[in-house]
């Protein structure tokens, strides 16, 4: 089942009327329709299995020892506490075992993934799983670095400030591993 946009228009126009806004003003006429657009594509990885997109993993034979990261991914999300986007960067982290992924298999994991109402820290740990399930490597490090639309725009209102989530699997549980990906991560920026 895909997002019912009818609802949403119907939703968003009673959330205008219930602000004391015309709905039918100059300006506001579509915005209804914008934002069931705007939430199907938010909301469009309900329902679709991140590790389809790991299925057509290579074979490289028995355990290469070599760490595959991608670096500055990006990713944006909808926080569930407030349906207010957070923006980031993704890092991955892998050491394959007996198979690798194309390197764009990967954001697209983060993609599907990150479009669904979430929070930062399940987001995280979405993700590593979906790649230690769908690949089965050595370890898996997955770390989130993004900004909240809810810390910069309401309450605290801290405008620079961000967060940073990891998780790891495998042999990248190890902190002497991690340090030594994190200096990679760190290196390109």
């Amino acid at each position: 089942m895909g997002v019912d946009k009818t609802r949403i228009q119907a939703a968003v126009s009673e959330i205008l009327a219930a602000i004391g806004e015309d709905v039918e003003r100059p300006g506001l006429e579509s915005t209804p329709k914008r934002v069931a657009e705007a939430y199907a594509e938010f909301f469009g990885g309900l329902g679709v299995d991140p590790l389809d997109h790991l299925r057509d993993s290579i074979p490289v034979g028995p355990h290469t020892g070599e760490l595959v990261l991608l670096r500055d991914v990006a990713f944006r999300s909808i926080c569930e506490h407030h349906l207010l986007p957070f923006l980031g960067t993704a890092h991955l982290a892998y050491l394959p075992n007996e198979h690798v992924v194309g390197l764009g298999r990967l954001p697209a994991v983060v993609e599907t993934i990150a479009a669904r109402p979430q929070m930062q820290e399940r987001l995280t740990e979405e993700i590593a799983e979906a790649l230690q399930e769908g690949l089965n490597p050595l370890g898996v490090l997955v770390v989130l670095d993004a900004v909240h639309g809810c810390v910069g725009t309401r309450g605290p209102r801290q405008s620079s400030s961000s967060t940073v989530t990891m998780a790891s699997r495998g042999a990248l549980s190890d902190p002497a591993a991690r340090a030594e990906i994190i200096a990679l991560i760190a290196a390109g920026s």
